[in-house]
């Protein structure tokens, strides 16, 4: 009779586990960084949309808004559209409204850990490594 087995031995079967944890340990890094990189973008996005509407309105009214409802967003603090963002808007340190606006992408949920994104009427960005 051929006695022969047909089947993978316990030796095998861990070695193909340990190479799947090593290819594991090394994407989801990767995955976790692409992933935080593509919403930073949602809020970049956001920002230079209000700031456009801003500029809009500084043309007709000769000054920059901080209450967004005025360029015609529903609430005052617009979220970006998957919502890992809320846009606000400041003045520019002691500068007054009517200008410097200073808006701010504020993370929210699991983007908080990446922090705020921050554009003012004048083009000064930051952090200024988001924005490459």
């Amino acid at each position: 009779m051929n006695n022969s087995n047909k089947g993978f031995t316990l030796i095998e079967l861990m070695i193909t586990v340990a190479i799947i944890g090593i290819l594991a340990s090394i994407a989801l890094p990767s995955y976790r960084q692409y992933v935080v990189e593509s919403r930073r973008s949602e809020g970049i996005a956001m920002l230079l949309q209000v700031m456009q509407q801003q500029e809009r309105y500084y043309t007709e009214e000769v000054s920059y808004t901080t209450d967004l409802t005025n360029l015609g967003f529903a609430v005052a603090n617009p979220p970006s559209n998957n919502s890992n963002y809320t846009i606000k808007a400041s003045a520019c340190g002691s500068d007054p409204v009517n200008r410097c606006v200073l808006l701010t992408a504020v993370a929210q949920g699991e983007q908080v850990a990446d922090g705020n994104l921050t554009l003012n009427s004048r083009g000064v960005r930051t952090p200024a490594s988001s924005w490459q």
